[in-house]
């Protein structure tokens, strides 16, 4: 269940931050507004990750891989808040899309390729 939560969560995640972005661009006032809404998704996915971390730590094994992995998390959470706060601003935004990216990647190859509750989901 736990990790139905937050893969959902990050999902939203994801679309609520491209939608902002493209407010943002447009320079729209409800790009503020789904930005703080994504913030709120943001303690979902911190609630959600945080319950699969206990999990893990429950189950004691692949405890290295499990830490990275909740680094990783959230750098990605702060690579998309800097990226929409730039943005926002009107400032560059190629690095924070570099480390996004590069996050990201790593998160689902711990997530679904490394890590057994990840695969849990699709058996």
């Amino acid at each position: 269940m736990t990790t139905h939560l937050h893969i959902t969560s990050w999902v939203l995640a994801l679309i609520l931050f491209f939608l902002a972005l493209v407010f943002y661009k447009q320079g729209k006032k409800s790009g503020k507004i789904l930005h703080m809404i994504l913030r709120l998704d943001y303690l979902f996915i911190l609630y959600s990750g945080g319950s699969l971390l206990s999990e893990y730590f429950t189950l004691g094994t692949m405890l290295g891989e499990v830490i990275t992995k909740s680094f990783l998390g959230l750098w990605v959470i702060a690579a998309l808040e800097m990226i929409l706060v730039k943005q926002s601003k009107n400032k560059p935004t190629k690095a924070f899309w570099i480390q996004f990216v590069i996050a990201f990647v790593l998160v689902l190859i711990l997530g679904f390729g490394r890590l057994p509750m990840g695969l849990a989901l699709f058996s």
